[in-house]
């Protein structure tokens, strides 16, 4: 069935708009409102940006610099440990190929409330609690099996005739590697590189337990926060949830050329 034309295509395009659309728009809608307005459930209201000033404080700030440095962190650190491992992956075959694959699935099976105890007690021993440096590494921990997994088809995917070439020309490993190999799969490493960093932003579990002074939080603990025992504030909560999701947004816009092009563009002139 051809979607790129005809009503079939207007439909399905208007429903994932809507499926995708529609709540997006209820989280930006609610963040405008007051709390009475959304406990009494009113569709007609007056739009406020109370919750946006309440938000504008130096907790914020604080929130936003650690969600920054942890995720620019963890990407780094899950590229500079993923990048080389899955090449080596790709280029090796036999027994050691599949074991590596194998622990690295086994490493994905592990859920992740599973290794907060051990990481906790592995991170106290380095006096890395309530550090930027041990969520950081604990999320490396995390990340780096997926990215692995996901970074070794795009470098099989490069033709072994351009290393040859490479060869011939009198590069070795490392310069064909970082010359020829990695610019060609560059489009897989950033799309790699954007999913690690949205996972590393949004992640929780591991911000709540290894930070043990509240001050210190990041963006996605800070919004657990807006939830007490006096009830939710409602309109703070969808105005946190906005503004944590512009940096998301600018990334996206940032790299989406990029992530659109193909795998081995400019590898063939």
């Amino acid at each position: 069935m051809n979607l790129k034309a005809g009503p079939v295509a207007v439909i399905v395009k208007a429903f994932f708009t809507a499926l995708y659309g529609v709540p997006l728009l209820w989280i930006v809608l609610t963040s405008l409102k007051k709390s009475s307005d959304v406990v009494g459930g009113s569709l007609l209201f007056r739009p406020t940006t109370a919750a946006y000033a309440r938000s504008f404080n130096g907790d914020l700030f604080t929130a936003l610099g650690q969600s920054v440095t942890i995720a620019v962190g963890t990407t780094a650190l899950v590229l500079l440990v993923g990048v080389p491992a899955a090449y080596g992956l790709a280029r090796t075959r036999g027994w050691v190929a599949s074991l590596g694959l194998g622990l690295l699935v086994v490493l994905q099976m592990l859920p992740q409330t599973a290794q907060v105890i051990p990481l906790f007690s592995l991170l106290g021993q380095w006096r890395l609690l309530d550090n930027v440096g041990g969520v950081i590494l604990a999320d490396a921990a995390l990340l780096a099996p997926f990215a692995t997994l996901l970074l070794r088809p795009f470098f099989r995917s490069v033709p072994s005739a351009l290393e040859e070439a490479g060869a011939i020309d009198g590069a070795g490993v490392v310069r064909t590697f970082w010359s020829i190999v990695l610019p060609v799969a560059r489009n897989g490493v950033l799309t790699i590189a954007s999913i690690t960093f949205l996972l590393a932003w949004g992640e929780f579990l591991y911000a709540v337990r290894f930070f043990l002074t509240p001050s210190n939080y990041p963006l996605s603990a800070l919004l657990s926060q807006q939830v007490s025992a006096f009830g939710i504030d409602w309109p703070g909560l969808m105005a946190l949830a906005v503004l944590t999701s512009l940096p998301i947004l600018a990334v996206f816009t940032a790299t989406y050329r990029l992530l659109r092009d193909g795998l081995t563009v400019g590898a063939v002139k």
